[in-house]
Protein backbone atom coordinates (compact mmCIF):
# COMPACT_ATOMS: atom_id res chain seq x y z
CA UNK A 1 0.00 0.00 0.00
CA UNK A 2 1.29 3.31 -1.06
CA UNK A 3 1.61 6.18 2.14
CA UNK A 4 -0.79 8.03 0.31
CA UNK A 5 -3.40 5.53 0.51
CA UNK A 6 -2.34 4.31 3.80
CA UNK A 7 -2.98 7.73 5.12
CA UNK A 8 -6.78 8.31 3.42
CA UNK A 9 -7.37 4.70 4.81
CA UNK A 10 -6.20 5.68 8.48
CA UNK A 11 -8.18 8.94 7.89
CA UNK A 12 -11.43 6.96 7.05
CA UNK A 13 -10.87 4.82 10.01
CA UNK A 14 -10.54 7.62 12.42
CA UNK A 15 -13.49 9.16 10.86
CA UNK A 16 -15.53 6.07 11.35
CA UNK A 17 -14.21 6.12 15.02
CA UNK A 18 -15.31 9.60 15.40
CA UNK A 19 -18.75 9.00 14.33
CA UNK A 20 -20.10 6.17 15.17
CA UNK A 21 -21.99 7.28 18.17
CA UNK A 22 -23.73 10.49 16.84
CA UNK A 23 -23.77 9.10 13.11
CA UNK A 24 -23.54 4.98 12.34
CA UNK A 25 -24.36 5.73 8.61
CA UNK A 26 -21.62 8.29 7.72
CA UNK A 27 -19.03 6.59 9.94
CA UNK A 28 -20.16 3.32 7.64
CA UNK A 29 -19.46 5.18 4.54
CA UNK A 30 -16.11 6.19 6.12
CA UNK A 31 -15.73 2.31 6.54
CA UNK A 32 -16.53 1.00 3.34
CA UNK A 33 -14.44 3.55 1.85
CA UNK A 34 -11.53 2.19 3.73
CA UNK A 35 -12.44 -1.64 2.84
CA UNK A 36 -12.26 -0.16 -0.87
CA UNK A 37 -9.04 0.94 -0.36
CA UNK A 38 -7.51 -1.57 2.09
CA UNK A 39 -9.84 -4.70 1.70
CA UNK A 40 -7.30 -7.16 3.08
CA UNK A 41 -6.08 -5.55 6.19
CA UNK A 42 -7.73 -6.90 9.41
CA UNK A 43 -8.59 -3.51 11.22
CA UNK A 44 -10.51 -2.42 7.96
CA UNK A 45 -12.95 -5.49 7.95
CA UNK A 46 -13.07 -4.83 11.63
CA UNK A 47 -14.48 -1.41 11.35
CA UNK A 48 -16.97 -2.30 8.71
CA UNK A 49 -18.10 -5.10 10.72
CA UNK A 50 -18.67 -2.74 13.74
CA UNK A 51 -20.87 0.09 11.43
CA UNK A 52 -22.55 -2.52 9.43
CA UNK A 53 -24.31 -4.01 13.00
CA UNK A 54 -24.63 -0.29 13.93
CA UNK A 55 -26.92 0.34 11.06
CA UNK A 56 -28.87 -2.36 11.36
CA UNK A 57 -27.20 -4.54 8.31
CA UNK A 58 -26.72 -7.85 10.56
CA UNK A 59 -25.37 -9.80 7.15
CA UNK A 60 -23.09 -8.00 5.73
CA UNK A 61 -21.98 -7.82 10.24
CA UNK A 62 -21.60 -11.26 10.31
CA UNK A 63 -19.57 -11.10 6.60
CA UNK A 64 -17.37 -8.90 7.74
CA UNK A 65 -17.03 -10.13 11.25
CA UNK A 66 -15.81 -13.67 9.51
CA UNK A 67 -12.81 -12.30 6.93
CA UNK A 68 -11.73 -10.39 10.34
CA UNK A 69 -11.51 -14.03 12.12
CA UNK A 70 -9.87 -15.56 9.48
CA UNK A 71 -7.72 -12.75 8.73
CA UNK A 72 -6.82 -11.42 12.17
CA UNK A 73 -7.14 -15.52 13.76
CA UNK A 74 -8.67 -13.08 16.81
CA UNK A 75 -12.30 -14.08 18.66
CA UNK A 76 -11.90 -10.68 20.10
CA UNK A 77 -15.19 -9.99 18.49
CA UNK A 78 -17.49 -13.00 19.15
CA UNK A 79 -19.60 -11.05 20.81
CA UNK A 80 -20.98 -9.25 18.08
CA UNK A 81 -20.85 -12.21 15.68
CA UNK A 82 -23.15 -13.56 18.07
CA UNK A 83 -25.66 -10.54 18.15
CA UNK A 84 -25.55 -10.25 14.27
CA UNK A 85 -26.71 -13.90 14.08
CA UNK A 86 -29.49 -12.88 16.54
CA UNK A 87 -30.00 -10.31 14.67
CA UNK A 88 -31.24 -11.90 11.06
CA UNK A 89 -33.29 -14.06 13.33
CA UNK A 90 -30.83 -17.33 14.51
CA UNK A 91 -30.80 -17.42 17.80
CA UNK A 92 -29.76 -21.10 18.00
CA UNK A 93 -26.92 -20.80 15.42
CA UNK A 94 -25.64 -17.54 17.48
CA UNK A 95 -25.32 -20.04 20.66
CA UNK A 96 -23.26 -22.37 18.73
CA UNK A 97 -20.96 -20.11 17.99
CA UNK A 98 -20.73 -18.54 21.33
CA UNK A 99 -19.92 -21.91 22.36
CA UNK A 100 -17.22 -22.96 19.97
CA UNK A 101 -14.44 -20.39 21.89
CA UNK A 102 -12.47 -20.76 24.66
CA UNK A 103 -13.99 -18.19 26.82
CA UNK A 104 -11.04 -18.17 28.80
CA UNK A 105 -8.77 -16.94 26.27
CA UNK A 106 -10.76 -13.95 25.64
CA UNK A 107 -9.59 -10.59 26.70
CA UNK A 108 -12.28 -9.99 29.84
CA UNK A 109 -14.27 -7.07 28.56
CA UNK A 110 -14.80 -9.67 25.19
CA UNK A 111 -15.58 -12.22 27.93
CA UNK A 112 -18.73 -9.89 29.36
CA UNK A 113 -19.98 -9.45 26.12
CA UNK A 114 -20.25 -12.45 24.96
CA UNK A 115 -22.29 -13.25 27.97
CA UNK A 116 -24.92 -10.68 27.49
CA UNK A 117 -25.14 -11.34 23.79
CA UNK A 118 -25.89 -15.32 25.01
CA UNK A 119 -28.33 -14.26 27.24
CA UNK A 120 -29.88 -12.17 24.90
CA UNK A 121 -29.57 -15.49 22.34
CA UNK A 122 -31.21 -17.27 25.17
CA UNK A 123 -33.91 -14.78 25.54
CA UNK A 124 -34.87 -14.82 21.82
CA UNK A 125 -35.21 -18.54 22.02
CA UNK A 126 -37.63 -18.23 25.49
CA UNK A 127 -34.97 -19.89 27.77
CA UNK A 128 -35.02 -17.42 30.62
CA UNK A 129 -34.15 -18.84 33.74
CA UNK A 130 -31.00 -20.00 31.04
CA UNK A 131 -30.59 -16.40 29.76
CA UNK A 132 -29.93 -15.76 33.81
CA UNK A 133 -27.65 -18.50 33.92
CA UNK A 134 -25.68 -16.74 31.31
CA UNK A 135 -24.74 -13.92 33.37
CA UNK A 136 -23.48 -15.73 36.26
CA UNK A 137 -20.23 -14.75 35.56
CA UNK A 138 -17.50 -13.57 38.29
CA UNK A 139 -17.34 -10.44 36.62
CA UNK A 140 -20.89 -9.43 38.21
CA UNK A 141 -19.71 -8.26 41.41
CA UNK A 142 -21.61 -5.55 42.05
CA UNK A 143 -19.46 -3.87 44.69
CA UNK A 144 -16.76 -3.06 41.38
CA UNK A 145 -17.27 -0.93 38.88
CA UNK A 146 -15.60 -1.44 35.21
CA UNK A 147 -15.98 -0.46 31.83
CA UNK A 148 -18.30 -4.04 31.12
CA UNK A 149 -20.00 -3.50 35.04
CA UNK A 150 -22.98 -0.98 33.63
CA UNK A 151 -23.87 -3.05 30.73
CA UNK A 152 -23.58 -6.23 32.59
CA UNK A 153 -25.43 -5.01 35.42
CA UNK A 154 -28.59 -3.97 33.50
CA UNK A 155 -28.35 -6.97 31.07
CA UNK A 156 -28.91 -9.06 34.67
CA UNK A 157 -31.81 -6.28 35.44
CA UNK A 158 -33.69 -6.99 32.20
CA UNK A 159 -33.43 -10.66 32.58
CA UNK A 160 -35.29 -10.55 35.94
CA UNK A 161 -37.48 -8.25 34.97
CA UNK A 162 -38.44 -10.96 32.21
CA UNK A 163 -38.56 -13.62 35.09
CA UNK A 164 -41.11 -10.99 37.09
CA UNK A 165 -38.76 -10.53 39.83
CA UNK A 166 -39.74 -6.87 39.98
CA UNK A 167 -37.57 -6.29 43.49
CA UNK A 168 -34.53 -7.36 42.43
CA UNK A 169 -34.76 -6.22 38.79
CA UNK A 170 -34.76 -2.90 40.32
CA UNK A 171 -31.92 -3.19 42.47
CA UNK A 172 -29.75 -4.52 39.37
CA UNK A 173 -30.56 -1.04 37.62
CA UNK A 174 -29.30 0.62 40.03
CA UNK A 175 -26.60 -0.72 40.24
CA UNK A 176 -25.99 -0.22 36.42
CA UNK A 177 -26.22 3.57 37.41
CA UNK A 178 -24.61 3.55 40.11
CA UNK A 179 -21.37 1.69 38.70
CA UNK A 180 -22.03 4.04 35.53
CA UNK A 181 -21.69 7.31 37.96
CA UNK A 182 -18.74 5.77 39.71
CA UNK A 183 -16.73 4.95 35.95
CA UNK A 184 -17.72 8.74 35.23
CA UNK A 185 -16.12 10.53 38.89
CA UNK A 186 -13.18 8.34 37.76
CA UNK A 187 -12.68 8.78 34.22
CA UNK A 188 -9.38 10.08 35.08
CA UNK A 189 -7.95 6.95 37.11
CA UNK A 190 -5.57 4.63 35.29
CA UNK A 191 -6.49 2.03 32.91
CA UNK A 192 -7.72 -1.35 34.71
CA UNK A 193 -7.64 0.17 38.15
CA UNK A 194 -10.46 -0.92 39.85
CA UNK A 195 -13.48 1.17 41.41
CA UNK A 196 -15.10 0.53 44.43
CA UNK A 197 -18.53 1.96 44.70
CA UNK A 198 -21.02 1.51 47.24
CA UNK A 199 -23.73 -0.93 47.13
CA UNK A 200 -27.18 -0.84 46.50
CA UNK A 201 -29.39 -0.79 49.65
CA UNK A 202 -31.67 -3.04 50.05
CA UNK A 203 -34.34 -1.42 52.12
CA UNK A 204 -34.86 1.40 49.29
CA UNK A 205 -36.74 -1.13 47.22
CA UNK A 206 -38.83 -2.67 50.24
CA UNK A 207 -39.35 0.97 51.48
CA UNK A 208 -40.70 1.87 47.99
CA UNK A 209 -42.75 -1.36 47.57
CA UNK A 210 -44.00 -0.67 51.24
CA UNK A 211 -45.20 3.23 50.13
CA UNK A 212 -47.13 1.72 46.95
CA UNK A 213 -48.69 -0.51 49.17
CA UNK A 214 -52.62 0.45 50.43
CA UNK A 215 -52.62 -1.89 52.73
CA UNK A 216 -48.81 -1.36 54.39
Amino acid sequence: MSKENADAVARHLAMAGLLIEDDPALAHRHALEASHRAGRIAVVRETVAITSYAVGDYALALRELRTYRRISGKDDQIALQVDSERGVGRPDRALEIGRSVDRAALPTSARVELAIAMSGARLDLGETERALLELDIPELDPDRAFEWSPALFAARAAVLEELGRSDEAEQWHRRAAVAADALDDASGFEAGETVWVDDVEEEDVESEADEDDPQS
